[in-house]
């Protein structure tokens, strides 16, 4: 047996059991398997006959580990956010689309219907947010994308030449990442998290940010995708705008050093397609061309289908819209959203997207009270958080991604730093108390060890 697929069974077991103890390293576990995709690397054949569905598994044990932990998890005196029970509300949009809507025809025969992987995404998505509560956790969260993203850029690194699919890398990751547009939007997505995770860390942990950064960028490059330009576009917009007062200057030295970094690592081909974007309708290219003609009949498909056609079946329906477009995607999420769900669902989708910029922005006023050293790092893990979200929505203009795990969880990730931010309070608001008492404490002892009385006790917080 190859002693990758020693070390991976090892490494796995011991996520598992770890899980059980904090469900923290359940979450980390999900978010490695998410970007590695054991099941598609050479390395996994040994232990395929054994079946195992690894997300599955360690979803399972992070959701036993969160039961067996409940009352320590500390996300509040409210189960649910309101963001959180938007999302609850969009999944029941889903499941009513598909008891309503035409039955899907043959698509998801081998991979998981859409409303069956979105059940999935909100179940994991909800233990992300109410397992991330605290400080501690939230910079595990934020490692474990940043480790993640490097995963995914080294292998697009080493992946050979050979196996691009016309000239793109559609080759690594997990099954997310089929299909080289959602692979570049999500690493543009990671890009804020670890800019935020670098400005976080000290500078062993800034190394390994750089290297994250540098390897995702150069993965974005081999994909060609028109719609990651879209979402670094955005993000680089928003994140001028945005950027804190008190660290604009640097923030926008990362930036700039970000650019000129990401420009090197580009080539002519990456630039030719890009190209593409502003390009009088004539020079378009025939996908380029194709994507409007879909769009079109997107448009004329949420006309005659106002309440939607039903979750997965726009690629079945497209064809009577769009002439010599059977089966295609509507490489747009808000179309993808609305054509499927109705105006309904994309008017909930919408909800969804404003409370979570809406709870980010209020999450990073409210730092500014906390202590200085927890507001800086707050700070920066909240406005990474809000640039993330904007590059989401960047790239969402011309790639599908209304069922990306990854983007859900993102999407959620305000709801963990309001969380954070709550618990920080407290924990704040409680310290000088708890220095008084340990003075307190303090005194007694050296009293009793002179002989003297110890004195009146400090009467409790509670009790005054």
């Amino acid at each position: 047996m190859p002693i990758k697929t020693i070390l991976f069974a090892m490494s796995y077991v011991g996520i598992c059991v770890a899980a059980l103890i904090n469900p923290i390293w359940g979450v980390v576990g999900y978010l490695g398997d998410y970007s590695i995709g054991p099941p598609l690397q050479w390395w996994e054949k040994p232990l395929e006959p054994l079946g195992i569905r690894y997300s599955m598994v360690l979803a399972l044990v992070t959701a036993i580990g969160v039961v067996l932990h409940i009352r320590s998890l500390q996300y509040g005196k409210t189960l649910l956010a309101g963001t959180e029970y938007m999302v609850f509300l969009l999944l029941g949009l889903v499941w009513l689309s598909v008891a309503t809507g035409e039955p899907t025809s043959g698509r998801y025969s081998v991979v998981d219907h859409p409303s069956v992987k979105f059940t999935k995404v909100v179940i994991f998505a909800m233990m992300l947010t109410h397992v991330v509560t605290t400080s501690r956790k939230l910079d595990v969260l934020m490692w474990a994308f940043t480790i993640g993203a490097l995963i995914l850029g080294y292998e697009a690194y080493i992946t050979p030449r050979a196996q691009f699919i016309r000239g793109r890398l559609e080759t690594v990751g997990g099954p997310d990442f089929r299909e080289c547009n959602v692979l570049a939007a999500y690493l543009v997505a990671m890009l804020p998290l670890i800019g935020a995770q670098f400005l976080r860390s000290g500078w062993p942990g800034r190394a390994v940010c750089l290297l994250a950064g540098a390897f995702a960028v150069n993965g974005i490059v081999l994909t060609r995708s028109r719609g990651a330009l879209l979402g670094l576009t955005a993000g680089v917009a928003v994140a001028g705008v945005f950027a804190p007062k008190k660290h604009r200057l640097k923030v926008i030295a990362c930036l700039l050093v970000a650019v000129i970094g990401g420009w090197m690592l580009t080539d002519p081909q990456f630039w030719r397609r890009a190209s593409t974007i502003t390009r009088e309708q004539e020079q378009y290219d025939i996908s380029a061309r194709s994507r409007l003609e879909v769009w079109w009949g997107s448009w004329q498909m949420l006309k005659a289908h106002p309440f939607g056609v039903g979750a997965g079946n726009f690629h079945q329906t497209i064809g009577a819209y769009a002439y010599g477009h059977v089966g295609r995607d509507a490489h747009n999420t808000f179309l993808r959203c609305a054509c499927e769900l109705g105006i309904q669902g994309i008017a909930v989708f919408g909800a969804i997207v404003a409370g979570s910029l809406w709870t980010v922005r209020g999450v990073m006023r409210r730092v500014r009270d906390l202590p200085q050293a927890h507001q800086e790092r707050m700070l920066y893990a909240c406005y990474g958080t809000l640039v993330s979200i904007f590059t989401l929505l960047g790239s969402s203009l011309t790639v599908t991604l209304l069922y990306l795990e990854g983007m859900w969880w993102i999407l959620l990730l305000p709801v963990c730093l309001r969380r954070v931010e709550a618990n920080l309070r407290t924990e704040t608001a409680l310290a000088p108390a708890s220095e008084a008492r340990s003075a307190a404490a303090d005194r007694r002892a050296r009293f009793r060890r002179l002989g003297r009385p110890a004195g009146p006790k400090l009467a409790s917080p509670q009790g005054s």
